[in-house]
């Protein structure tokens, strides 16, 4: 783990990019929010409306991912707290499993993301997520 992962909320953080990163089971995801968790993802060129998820539509959400990519992976560069916030400076990669509109099975997408997330008891509470997608290149044949 990153030596900026001190703050215990830092770990739990990182480790839940971890987790989503492997496409892990509901149960486990779960295990890391609050009941009453709210998940945001302000708009972007994959949600040009942005979401607002409860924690039953995130974990479906999940799932809807782990069909969508063949892989994925998380990279934590920075990681900033301050009492039971943290701040994430991310960046991501997914390879497309199955054609998605214009972009084709095996097309990489990249994305640079900022996410806030808030604690109570050692579970996330709230996150919100800025992602900014790299160019998507609809494959030419």
């Amino acid at each position: 783990m990153p030596e900026f992962a001190e703050h215990p909320d830092v770990r739990t953080a990182v480790r839940y990019h971890q987790a989503v990163s492997r496409f892990a089971p509901d149960e486990e995801l779960a295990a890391f929010f609050h009941p009453d968790a709210v998940h945001t993802q302000l708009p972007n060129a994959l949600f040009p409306d942005g979401t607002v998820r409860r924690l039953p539509d995130l974990i479906a959400a999940s799932r809807q991912g782990r069909s969508l990519l063949a892989d994925q992976h998380f990279d934590v560069i920075n990681a900033v707290a301050s009492g039971t916030q943290v701040a994430l400076e991310v960046t991501w990669s997914g390879t497309l499993a199955v054609p998605v509109g214009d972009l084709a099975a095996g097309q990489v997408l990249r994305a640079h993301i900022a996410t806030f997330l808030e604690f109570r008891d050692g579970k996330i509470t709230a996150q919100r997520n800025y992602d900014c997608y790299e160019r998507l290149r609809p494959t030419t044949d």
